[in-house]
């Protein structure tokens, strides 16, 4: 099965670096550290809930505020998204909870 192209890219990359053969175990660490890190879902999860507990929805600076706090790096676009989207659920569940004691 092949990889995806940025999969690919990523290997060129480090083949490029290791011409000779395998990456050195020594160096698995450093180059891992190179990813960009993406938010967990519980991550995603606990800022969707520290964030929604005021009652108003946040802006995307509210968002990359507290995930640089958490992760001590600036958020990415897609982690802001997914918080956000993730507020979106809440609210529509809050609504259903809402309506079911109605």
């Amino acid at each position: 099965m092949p990889l995806p192209p940025p999969w690919q890219a990523i290997v060129k990359w480090l083949r490029a670096g290791y011409p000779t053969g395998p990456i050195p175990e020594q160096d698995f660490v450093p180059l891992f550290a190179l990813l960009p890190r993406k938010l967990s879902e519980g991550e995603i999860r606990k800022l969707a809930e520290t964030l929604g507990e005021n009652g108003s929805l946040p802006s995307s600076i509210d968002i990359g505020v507290l995930i640089t706090k958490i992760t001590n790096e600036l958020p990415r676009r897609e982690d802001v998204e997914r918080v956000r989207s993730h507020l979106g659920d809440l609210a529509w569940e809050d609504e259903d909870s809402g309506n079911a004691g109605a």
